[in-house]
């Protein structure tokens, strides 16, 4: 007898993020044969729905109220607790990313569960679930095991595998009636810097920078090698407290945690603070004057060289091979 689990379908700029897929993923092995629901949250969002079934979802709940058009915890936590009160189900699964860190420890909270924050693998072991977190900024992991109650776990982008899509899939799609009242923060208008390419926290290629590239003008080579990679350009705290970019970028233990399958850090020593953010990548390039520097330590590759010559030269490499390729 399986389990029925919960996934919070996460909807940015009118589109569903790529890790509501992979919480399907995390959620099937979680069900061990039982039932997957899906749930969205917002203003106009039911259209999604049919998406997630095409990756595995077996059905969709649907709350929407205009007083959902934008996240606030109060608001979604209502709509949340009501499709848990009337689906009761035995795991729930949420995206580790902004909203989902600020959102499943109130919802557990209000539950009386235990959570099982930013899980990187989840498997099968002994007739158990076990889940893999990272602790200590990354430097060693722990293996967790829910014993009784509730399973409720948030995973961290790109490390479970979304399920393959498939159009042909069909699942119900249902709406629920919430009243979402005494909201103690309601937001009139959202004011964001226009960003461009490709979500950091998702992306499959990031190029970052650090001190080294010098200026703001330091990062154009990286964002053009970005380009053809159809990756995103990340950056070092030390770029970032130095003006080259905004904060928005930064990648650290203060900063978003990203887990692309190539990572090309470029310009960056490699502080402790830095690799707990990205350490993770399943390969890391490093570009570096200095054959010294501590980035050399965890790179998979690495290149002792001038960035502004190295990084140019890689991205005409790599315009030849698209050329050759397409």
């Amino acid at each position: 007898m399986g389990r029925k689990v919960l996934v919070l379908g996460e909807v940015r700029d009118g589109s569903l993020r790529n890790v509501s897929f992979e919480a399907i993923g995390a959620a099937k092995t979680i069900s061990e044969g039982g039932e997957v629901v899906g749930v969205l949250v917002g203003q106009s969002v039911s259209a999604l729905g049919q998406s997630l079934v095409h990756y595995g979802a077996d059905r969709v709940v649907v709350v929407e109220d205009e007083k959902l058009d934008h996240y606030t915890p109060d608001g979604y936590a209502q709509a949340l607790l009501a499709v848990i009160e009337q689906e009761k189900p035995e795991g729930i699964v949420f995206g580790h990313t902004a909203l989902g860190k600020d959102l499943s420890p109130k919802i557990a909270s209000k539950l009386h569960s235990g959570l099982v924050s930013d899980v990187t693998a989840i498997e099968e072991a002994g007739g158990n679930i076990v889940f893999t977190r990272p602790i200590y900024s990354g430097k060693a992991f722990e293996k967790k095991i829910v014993t009784d109650g509730l399973v409720f776990v948030t995973i961290r982008p790109n490390n479970i595998e979304a399920p393959e899509k498939n159009e042909s899939r069909s699942g119900d799609v249902s709406s629920l009636s919430v009243e979402i009242k005494d909201l103690r923060t309601i937001i009139k208008e959202v004011v964001q810097k226009a960003s461009e390419g490709v979500d950091l926290s998702e992306a499959k290629v990031v190029i970052a920078g650090g001190r080294g590239v010098k200026s703001e003008d330091g990062f154009n080579p990286l964002k053009e090698l970005a380009d053809v990679l159809g990756g995103a350009v990340g950056a070092s705290r030390g770029a970032c407290d130095a003006d080259y970019c905004d904060y928005s970028l930064q990648i650290g233990q203060t900063g978003k945690v990203v887990t692309p399958d190539l990572y090309i850090a470029c310009g960056i020593s490699g502080a402790i603070q830095h690799l707990a953010g990205m350490s993770n990548s399943k390969v890391i390039v490093a570009i570096n004057k200095d054959p010294e520097a501590n980035i050399f330590n965890v790179a998979d590759y690495g290149i002792v060289g001038d960035l502004f010559e190295v990084v140019p030269m890689l991205t005409e490499e790599f315009k030849k091979l698209k050329v050759a390729t397409s």
